[in-house]
């Protein structure tokens, strides 16, 4: 099997509701409206057509042979704005002592924040099951080729990035923070709160507790997942990690999960993407694990290789070239990769 990774298309759309319907993920939903939406706005984002901020970048793991769209990926131009707030809770300590007891306690609060000025997010991280265990792992490629892209559109990409990552829900897919905390100051389940979160954000400000919450008077159920990765989205857990993502004490203020960041430049993809033009040669020694790139009319194609390096030349292998449809003296992006 082959496999190429490149942005999406309008006659994805069959494919990204197959794929979609495997899962409930919020940012990326089995609904014709809503992806039909982002498919535009992908579009719109990958051919420069609107502002780095409004931008949303849709990639898409495609099986050459059948067409099958078997993996996704997203990028968030700008996860914050004046209209569209970043909100999570903060997660400190509190120190509390009594002189009459002798006896102290460190406590730990939750803190409701915004901010305005966001990073850039990635999310929308989706692989078919039946795809999940394969040699190729698409998984890995559809969630780092995001990092080519990034190194190739610095000037479009925020300064810091964050991941929200997906916490333990039950087997009826309720959260067990959002019942302790959101559902007593909104009415609603957790499900409608974070549906409408992705439009409106006004009710969140508006009936969230802005005084601190203490932890220790919360139920212990909800205790034990805050903070806390599902095992199904550990392995993305630790890829971010190997790339320098860390814990920054932030929750999501509907379900308690963890909020990962990282300086853009400071991940190893971002800072090793580089420009060269591609090299014909009748013996190669391709020896250096990469990810390769390329943009053209307002796509861009990627696939995992291995390849040649000469200065500012580079030397693929015939396959990897059928792949992303690139031909000697044209321009392309190579990342390597270390792990």
């Amino acid at each position: 099997m082959a496999f190429v990774l490149r942005s999406v298309r309008k006659d994805d759309l069959r494919g990204l509701l197959t794929l979609t319907s495997q899962f409930t993920l919020l940012n990326l939903p089995s609904d014709t409206d809503v992806l039909t939406n982002k498919i535009e706005r992908s579009l719109a984002s990958f051919g420069k057509q609107i502002s780095a901020a409004e931008s949303e970048y849709l990639f898409v793991v495609e099986e050459v042979d059948s067409g099958r769209i078997v993996g996704s990926s997203l990028i968030i131009g700008k996860h914050g704005t004046p209209k569209s707030p970043h909100v999570y809770f903060k997660i400190l300590k509190r120190e509390k002592f009594s002189r009459d007891l002798g006896v102290g306690f460190v406590h730990q609060v939750l803190k409701f924040c915004e901010e305005t000025n966001g990073p850039t997010e990635i999310g929308g991280l989706l692989v078919d099951y039946e795809y999940r265990r394969i040699p190729d792992k698409i998984g890995k490629q559809i969630s780092l080729c995001r990092f080519l892209y990034m190194g190739m559109n610095l000037d479009r990409i925020e300064n810091r990035l964050l991941c929200e990552l997906s916490p333990p829900l039950t087997s009826e897919g309720r959260s067990e923070f959002w019942e302790a905390i959101g559902r007593r100051f909104t009415g609603l389940n957790y499900h409608e709160a974070d549906r409408l979160s992705q439009t409106h954000k006004e009710f969140i400000k508006s009936l969230f507790p802005q005084e601190e919450v203490y932890t220790s008077v919360l139920p212990s159920s909800a205790r034990l997942v805050l903070g806390r990765v599902a095992d199904a989205t550990r392995p993305a857990q630790h890829i971010l990690e190997q790339l320098g993502f860390y814990y920054l004490n932030e929750i999501d203020p509907f379900d308690g999960g963890p909020h990962y960041g990282v300086e853009t430049k400071q991940v190893p993809l971002v800072q090793s993407t580089k420009q060269f033009v591609v090299q014909n040669k009748q013996r190669s020694n391709f020896t250096v694990p990469s990810l390769v790139g390329v943009e053209r009319e307002g796509e861009f194609f990627a696939c995992q290789t291995s390849c040649e390096i000469e200065g500012t030349e580079l030397s693929i292998p015939m396959t990897a070239k059928k792949l992303i449809r690139v031909e000697e003296g044209e321009k392309i992006y190579q990342t390597t990769l270390n792990f």
